[in-house]
């Protein structure tokens, strides 16, 4: 058995050792790299052949060589960073169906963390949304299945579905004892990527969700149909970022033009390999697909130079971030909420064929004044003091394995702290709210409270964004007087 089991070693250690070669060398001839590549780590690859032939001979059940070799691949990739992942055909697939706005499921955004799924961000008007999902929410069951031991990938295969079918998901938040219980009916999630409305004449609302393929395009009709609806010259716009979990990088450079000046930098990318070295400008070039087709050209000019206010929070990621560190650096528009998530790193999808592909963080993300998104976010001019959940809000930093901020000295956002299910309980002070205990000893709210409605007239933040107009327009105007009756 002994020679059986060195002889397989062997074996597939060289076939590995091959497959890597192969590929070190394909790299290195394709990318160009001036590094000298470094030597395969054999010792290692051969106790990786150990490991595989015990788990083939030894495993209490059988285990197909597919799934030790797609589990061994899926674990390099997870133990990088939480964004870097193995995207199986179903995953591949669910991929790209979101990136243009419209699947099944039940409308959440969410990270692995300690074994658990941590919701980042419930997506406006979808049925998680309106069920009460918050931000930083741990997710510790699916129905009757325990989410400790599953990927984040089958976690998302199961709580996506049919439309009108059922869905429970038990929660851990902070501030209660026992977990919170959910019941959601999955629904076809079609996302509007832009919404608007007139605040009042004047003063234009604008409201994006996550940028997605149509997201540039979407904007511009919103801009006009504000402009054209306004019986006054716009004196103010708001831009709403808050709980935009990102989406498309192109979608991000072009409501970035929109607002800048034509070829003003939106973003810079930095990374080991000369295509991970990117400066994005406010270009038809770097948004646009079909470049014979520029929707920007169709903006009113005004829109260059309308007073704006850009208001994010801790829901605010990626790409919502480019564009709030773009238009921040340009002095473009004043940023006004909280710390945003911080999630500054580039992801590149990579086919690797059958329909699978890897998800390979490449880059880190730079506003054009050379600041690091990584685990840090944008600081906004305008803190929203007000804001008490967002202290208690999961971050980039706050997630295990995150990628480092990549600038020396620059301090990262404080972790908040992480504890497992039985310490978080223990800990929780009492709830508020009236809870009844069902039989199982989980908990439910009588009455879950819907999240506040961005844009709303009970929208403080809103609130307080028209009032920096007006208190603005009332202080120049006095300037003005002073500078007449002088």
């Amino acid at each position: 058995m002994g020679d059986k089991m060195r002889q397989f070693g062997l074996v597939l250690s060289g076939a590995i050792v091959g497959v890597m070669l192969s590929l070190n060398f394909s790299a290195v001839a394709n990318k160009e790299t001036p590094e000298v590549a470094h030597p395969l780590p054999v010792e290692e690859l051969r106790a990786f052949t150990e490991v595989f032939g015990r788990i083939k001979s030894d495993y209490v059940e059988p285990v197909g060589d597919k799934k030790l070799i797609t589990e061994a691949i899926n674990g390099m990739l997870t133990g990088l960073d939480p964004h870097s992942a193995y995207l199986d055909t179903d995953a591949f697939k669910e991929l790209q169906i979101g990136t243009q706005g419209e699947f099944g499921g039940l409308g959440i955004e969410v990270s692995m963390e300690d074994g658990f799924v941590k919701v980042i961000s419930p997506i406006e008007d979808t049925p998680a949304f309106r069920a009460g999902i918050k931000p930083g929410d741990l997710i510790i069951k699916l129905d009757d299945t325990a989410v400790k031991g599953l990927s984040l990938t089958d976690a998302i295969k199961r709580m996506r579905g049919k439309p009108d079918t059922p869905i429970t998901l038990t929660v851990l938040r902070k501030g209660e004892t026992k977990p919170l219980v959910f019941p959601i009916v999955r629904a076809i999630i079609k996302i509007q990527s832009v919404k608007s409305k007139l605040i009042e004449p004047g003063y234009g609302y604008i409201r994006i969700t996550q940028f997605q393929e149509q997201t540039g395009e979407n904007l511009v009709k919103a801009i006009d149909k504000l402009f054209k609806e306004s019986a006054v010259p716009m004196k103010g716009l708001v831009l709403d970022l808050r709980n935009d979990p990102g989406g498309l990088l192109n979608g991000a450079v072009a409501v970035s033009a929109a607002f800048l000046q034509p070829d003003s930098l939106v973003v810079y990318t930095d990374g080991r390999t000369d295509d991970a070295k990117m400066k994005l400008k406010a270009s038809p070039e770097f948004y646009l697909r079909d470049k014979r087709n520029d929707y920007l050209k169709r903006l009113p000019p005004e829109i260059k130079t309308v007073p704006m206010v850009t208001l994010v929070n801790g829901g605010s990621a990626s790409a919502s971030e480019i564009v709030a560190g773009a238009l921040q650096d340009h002095k473009r528009s004043i940023v006004m909420g909280t710390q945003t998530f911080g999630k500054g790193s580039v992801q590149t999808i990579l086919p690797l064929g059958n329909n699978t592909a890897i998800k390979l963080t490449t880059a880190r993300y730079y506003t054009p004044d050379g600041q690091s998104i990584q685990a840090k976010g944008i600081t906004p001019d305008i803190l929203d003091e007000a804001a008490k959940d967002e202290t208690e809000r999961l971050r980039e930093a706050d997630l295990d394995g995150h990628l480092s901020n990549g600038k020396p000295g620059v301090k990262e956002e404080a972790k908040s702290e992480t504890k497992s299910e039985t310490e978080a309980a223990k800990a929780a002070p009492k709830p508020a709210a009236k809870i009844h205990k069902p039989e199982n000893g989980e908990v439910k709210d009588k009455k879950q409270e819907p999240p506040a409605e961005f844009g709303s007239s009970g929208d403080l933040l809103l609130t307080q964004a028209m009032n920096y107009f007006k208190d603005g327009a009332t202080a120049k105007n006095s300037a003005n007087s002073a500078k007449i009756a002088n």
